[in-house]
């Protein structure tokens, strides 16, 4: 399947019903913390910073080490490049925490959560910032990890196709988004978050992306 930003028509559908799953279409509300999760995609970082400038929130962590997908990008870890971005983006310095060390998204809430308690910092509700795609497991695996914790989820407002020409391979966004609906099914039976409803027309739709070859994200 080609390397381009252009969703082919016959798959369209499928996709759509995807992304729109995974937008947990939150209301932005003041928090006291926004978590910017680690992955290849620096308009999490982006965003996050958009968020500290409203004032709708007063701190941010950036969370995430390297993986197979980002080492070429972000070779000093997914965290460390984003808040140099933010940084660039007027962020002061002194508002960013950063925590390197976490290869998945339970241990960017956990390994989140510890470095605010060694910082003496209490929070109780957290804008969880991601990928477009990734809201609903964030949520998810929060709510598991973090249960009192009131958590909204927001990403980069972008239209799919905005989204994908940013990105420049459709190809991978329709295979994280197959891959992150399978981690909606799969997560909760294996304790990583909680279950979460799905209603047919999404199962449908995921099931058919699998069949049609987007598997390269399954676990």
């Amino acid at each position: 399947m080609p390397a381009d930003a252009t969703v082919p028509e016959v798959y369209r559908a499928d996709v759509e019903t995807l992304w729109d799953y995974h937008d947990m279409h939150h209301a932005l509300r003041p928090c006291d913390v926004a978590i910017g999760l680690g992955s290849h995609d620096l308009g999490v970082a982006t965003y996050t910073a958009e968020l500290y400038h409203q004032g709708v929130i007063p701190r941010i962590v950036f969370t995430g080490a390297t993986a197979p997908t980002t080492v070429e990008r972000f070779p000093r870890g997914e965290a460390v490049h984003y808040r140099e971005h933010a940084i660039e983006l007027g962020v002061p310095a002194d508002a960013i925490l950063v925590e390197p060390h976490a290869a998945n998204t339970g241990q960017n809430i956990e390994f989140t959560r510890k470095l605010l308690v060694d910082h003496g910092i209490e929070i109780r509700s957290a804008i969880l910032v991601s990928r477009p795609y990734q809201q609903r497991r964030a949520y998810a695996t929060a709510k598991k990890l973090w249960p009192e914790l009131d958590v909204i989820c927001a990403s980069r407002p972008l239209p799919l196709d905005d989204y994908i020409t940013g990105i420049g391979d459709v190809d991978r966004v329709i295979n994280m988004l197959v891959g992150d609906t399978q981690r909606i099914i799969e997560y909760p039976e294996r304790g990583f978050a909680i279950p979460q409803e799905m209603p047919a027309e999404v199962e449908a739709a995921y099931r058919r992306l699998v069949e049609a070859g987007f598997t390269a994200r399954l676990i």
